[in-house]
């Protein structure tokens, strides 16, 4: 008999336009493979996570920019074609935020965890997280919002430089702009500039002291707080390889236990009163001290690292929390690593020393990673055509021909397609 209750399907929602998105596949596969019916509403054109065999049915995202009031229009047009209650999967900060604002208006069509409406986007909002992580004595790095580019530059000097620059709602940046939610900043002229375009950006500038990375310095926490604030399906992990390199997400990571990171995400869920699933990002900083970063309030991409030795992670904690089944006590597995090989080849290809988890192929589900290698190769000439091809001739160039060997040995030649 299924620990799960199958009756209830799940959907997961991204707004995000990111076709290479591994932790929605992670998703899939993790809800699918325990029998539950998977709905995905995201872009699926172009998406190796179409090509998986658990999704179930997809759907059509809303627009670019849509308002949380378009996100509800949406996913009851969903509700309707399911026709029963479901598990919903915020899979990006601005679905987790339009559903975190409009719980109850979705109910009863699905089923989410109880937590106020406030609470998502005073977490995800970095300004509102700086002042959130002074008020509960959480260590967080010295924080500037300059109220103009005259500030903007005093800051830069205050800060010491380089510094970090952040936009306070990153999901709100437009395509096509240039703009990075995160940016170094190496001068008092740069954060000015900065300043400038924050109409552009949509959200207020943020400026951080920089704290350097070093070995094993970024550490990441996911977990599920349940119906009574317990942490479980999750654990800590530390980022041994990023992408982009330094300050980006995660290739590599692994599954290494610290109680001083697991006290301090314990320490925030309880003050806030936080239900649901949350991702968090810390760096060391010189002095020993662990300081937040980042505090999402869904899934992060690198959830499946923290699968137990019962098969639990964050997304099945959360169904069977809400259809009120019992959570299996599986044991940590320390250790784990999980691989996203179009970031990773190097790594993907060598023998692993223990358990280790590809993001994108999988014995039972090749469909992505075949997908994978033909459409990234594509998406990765566009990417060089799209930077020198004002210096080469008209001709666009033809399709780069497959990475060599870029994955595992014991792929079949059908499976080994993913992205180099």
């Amino acid at each position: 008999m299924s620990l799960f209750d199958i009756r209830v399907p799940a959907v997961l929602l991204r707004i995000d336009r990111n076709p290479f998105h591994h932790g929605t596949l992670g998703a899939v596969r993790s809800l699918g493979r325990a029998g539950v019916d998977v709905h995905v509403i995201a872009e699926s054109d172009g998406s190796p996570v179409s090509a998986s065999r658990f999704v179930g049915q997809s759907h059509p995202p809303p627009p670019p920019g849509a308002c949380a009031d378009e996100i509800v229009l949406a996913l009851r047009r969903v509700a309707a074609r399911v026709a029963r209650p479901a598990v919903l999967v915020p899979m990006d900060d601005a679905s987790a935020l339009a559903v975190g604002a409009r719980r109850d208006a979705l109910a009863p069509s699905y089923l989410l965890p109880a937590m106020a409406a406030r609470v998502p986007a005073q977490v995800a909002d970095k300004s509102e997280l700086a002042d959130l992580c002074a008020d509960l004595n959480v260590p967080y790095p010295s924080t500037i919002v300059p109220d103009s580019p005259a500030e903007a530059a005093t800051a830069a000097w205050r800060l010491g430089l380089p510094l970090i620059a952040k936009w306070s709602r990153p999901w709100l940046l437009p395509a096509g702009t240039g703009l990075r939610s995160t940016a170094l900043v190496g001068s008092a002229r740069e954060a000015r500039e900065l300043f400038h375009r924050s109409g552009e950006a949509g959200s207020r500038l943020l400026l951080q002291a920089f704290l350097p990375p070093g070995p094993e310095s970024d550490w990441f926490f996911h977990g599920y707080a349940d119906r009574t604030g317990a942490l479980r399906g999750g654990g800590t992990g530390v980022k041994l390889l990023a992408w982009p390199r330094g300050a980006g997400l995660t290739a590599v990571g692994r599954w290494t236990p610290n109680p001083r990171v697991t006290a301090l995400a314990d320490r925030l869920v309880t003050e806030l009163g936080y239900r649901g699933i949350l991702d968090l990002d810390f760096r060391r900083g010189p002095s020993g001290r662990y300081h937040l970063l980042d505090f999402n309030p869904r899934p992060g991409a690198q959830f499946r690292l923290f699968a137990d030795s019962a098969g639990l992670d964050v997304v099945r904690a959360l169904h069977l929390d809400l259809t009120h089944r019992p959570l299996p006590a599986g044991r940590p597995l320390p250790g784990r690593e999980f691989v996203v090989e179009n970031y990773a080849p190097l790594t993907a290809v060598r023998p692993a020393h223990g358990d280790r988890e590809l993001a994108w192929h999988s014995p039972d589900d090749p469909g992505p990673g075949r997908a994978l290698r033909r459409l990234w190769t594509r998406h990765a000439a566009r990417r060089l055509w799209t930077r020198l091809g004002p210096a080469t001739p008209a001709a666009p160039p033809a399709p780069a021909p497959a990475p060599p060997a870029p994955f595992p040995s014991d792929l079949s030649d059908d499976e080994k397609a993913s992205r180099c």
